[in-house]
């Protein structure tokens, strides 16, 4: 490949691209070429970098320089400073928030240097859609080794001894799956990607698509080779429109390489992906849903066992795993399973992907060794909470996983701590809260949505769930008692021991944490009918400082304006009240004061 003096690499991971990182590099190719400097600067459309939260982003190599929040109006001053003067834009640079610190390279920000990259080894670095970069980052070798130099047999125990788990929810060990799918007495057998990321805030497995797709289809070709498959599939999401067309681009390219296809390597072993696009039902994560919805049938889960394993896809053995599952085969086939199962814990090895969302200063995609502490993640890599405030709570799993107090920050994230603590690792979901969150109302929203994604053909999950969620609303907006708890804690109970699939038998998850480590607030809402949080507007009473509305706001009047039901009276320059038996509490005054006026109590 080409040297050149630098390669200027642009994040174009989804939510980059919906910011005008596309814009801004059409922008830099054209600056670039105005000013003479196309045969020495070069710039790389990258997938997602990771940190989300600061883009478009771009970083300049070999300098490792980063820069962030950029817009097509920089440009021209970029270019002109950077890369004809040499004199790198300090003021469009990622700067700390300690303001006495040097602006740091990319190495030295700390959302990057915790990080351990294996599944994303190849982000922010190549291009997703050029297979030649990937090869230069010693892609395909891991299938070359696997078809030439090792037996079936060899790559599985390599996998069981590497102590891989799946990273799609469950955690089961990932060689031993493979074991059983081809120990199966059927000789056909087939393997699935499962790209049905749906959890609220998750977006791993769609990045490692858009960022590095050949490593999903490696691991794919190793892992059929293993199990004695000769067709595989992918089935993602159709709401990742980026990640689908990275993935057909990969395929083709691999297929003109000769890596997919017939008689990989020269060595009698053929092979062949097809991607199917599901509808976005959530329950289709479950991996017997995902197969009927293959099938062309409706996305319903089946009773297990027979396991997929034995009577998968059209009756015939399936292997499934997640996208980050597929991604980590390559790597531990060609370092080795020692390698990797020196990283981690000793149940939990390896790294893990998480989604770090909600109340966090650095909002993105990280991928860390597991045991690593929570505090490390949320104080380190997530740069703690906003505005100084404290942290409450951190949702792991999704909607099916569990919130995790303050008290428990130093909690090692591995598969056993999180269980015990009531939670799961999940796909990789993080959400932070902070002390303006009201737990009760977070437990009604994982619910809502989980009853609405529910498939409806059991009744514990189609019943259960959508009781659970009534009793919620009903606390939420003052009008529950005290044996809504018990009856909440009950029910949970028998939902998550008798419903048909893993969806019904995670649901109840939000529920029993927040009530097992915030039960105060639950009481509260009930005994004083009051929300700690002020979140539950239903208990909320919204009145008006009349002094600072005259003074700061000039009885302007907007709250007025904006409250459906006319409950709002003043004039203009002069202090406006709240009349409390038309007031149905819905906070748009609050919403649109800008002077502090509306107080809720």
């Amino acid at each position: 490949m080409k040297p050149y003096r630098a390669e200027l690499m642009v994040c174009a991971g989804t939510g980059c691209v919906s910011n005008g990182a596309f814009q801004v590099k059409d922008a830099l190719e054209n600056e670039i070429k105005e000013r003479g400097l196309e045969n020495e600067v070069r710039v790389v459309t990258t997938g997602c970098n990771g940190f989300c939260g600061v883009g478009p982003l771009l970083v300049v190599h070999p300098d490792g320089i980063f820069y962030q929040l950029l817009t097509t109006k920089d440009i021209p001053y970029l270019v002109e400073e950077h890369f004809l003067k040499g004199r790198p834009v300090q003021r469009l640079m990622y700067t700390p928030p300690e303001d006495k610190l040097p602006v740091p390279k990319m190495s030295e920000i700390e959302f990057f240097k915790h990080q351990m990259l294996i599944a994303l080894r190849n982000r922010g670095i190549i291009d997703p859609e050029n297979i030649e970069e990937y090869i230069a980052r010693d892609g395909y070798t891991g299938l070359a080794k696997a078809l030439n130099g090792m037996t079936p047999e060899e790559i599985i125990q390599t996998v069981k001894d590497s102590k891989l788990r799946g990273r799609g929810g469950a955690g089961f060990q990932t060689g031993v799956k493979w074991e059983l799918t081809r120990k199966a007495k059927e000789k056909t057998k087939y393997i699935v990607c499962n790209a049905d990321e749906g959890d609220p805030g998750a977006y791993m497995d769609r990045s490692i698509l858009e960022s590095d797709p050949h490593s999903i289809l490696e691991g794919m070709i190793i892992g059929a080779r293993a199990i004695g498959a000769q067709q595989g599939f992918i089935y993602i999401r159709h709401e990742y429109p980026l990640a689908m067309k990275r993935l057909l681009i990969a395929i083709d390219q691999a297929k003109e390489y000769g890596l997919l296809g017939d008689n990989i390597f020269d060595t009698g072993f053929s092979f062949d992906i097809q991607v199917h696009r599901g509808a976005g039902a959530f329950v289709c994560g479950e991996e017997t849903a995902l197969l009927s919805a293959l099938e062309g049938q409706r996305g319903e889960p089946r009773p297990r066992p027979p396991y997929p394993v034995e009577h998968g896809l059209s009756g015939y053995p399936t292997n499934i795993n997640n996208v980050e599952t597929w991604a980590n085969i390559p790597v531990i086939i060609s370092r080795g399973a020692k390698w990797y199962a020196e990283i981690g814990t000793e149940n939990s090895k390896g790294t893990k992907v998480f989604s770090l969302v909600g109340k966090i200063n650095n909002t993105g995609l990280v991928e860390v060794p597991m045991g690593i502490k929570l505090r490390d993640i949320i104080y380190g890599i997530g740069g703690g909470i906003p505005d100084g405030k404290k942290f409450k709570a951190v949702q792991t799993g999704g909607p099916s996983g569990g919130c995790i107090p303050d008290s428990l920050i130093d909690l090692p994230i591995d598969y056993e701590s999180l269980k015990e603590a009531g939670s799961m690792m999940g796909s990789g979901g993080m959400v932070v809260m902070d002390e303006d969150t009201c737990m009760v109302d977070v437990a009604r929203y994982f619910l809502t949505f989980t009853c609405d994604e529910s498939c409806g053909k059991c009744s514990p999950c189609r019943d259960g769930t959508k009781y659970l969620l009534d009793i919620l609303t009903r606390i939420t907006e003052g009008k529950g008692n005290m044996e809504d708890l018990d009856l909440l804690e009950g029910l949970s109970k028998v939902v998550k021991e008798t419903a048909l699939c893993g969806l019904g038998q995670t649901a109840p998850n939000p529920i029993l944490t927040t009530m097992k480590y915030f039960r105060d607030e639950y009481e509260s809402h009930i005994k004083d009918k009051k929300c700690p949080a002020k979140v539950c507007r239903q208990l909320n009473i919204y009145t008006i400082d009349e002094e600072r509305c005259v003074t700061e706001g000039h009885g302007c009047g907007v709250c007025m304006r904006e409250c459906p039901e006319k409950a709002i009276t003043g004039e203009k320059k002069k202090a406006h009240k709240i009349n409390q038996e038309i007031c149905v509490k819905c906070g748009a005054c609050y919403d649109v004061c800008r002077f502090g006026a509306v107080i809720v109590e």
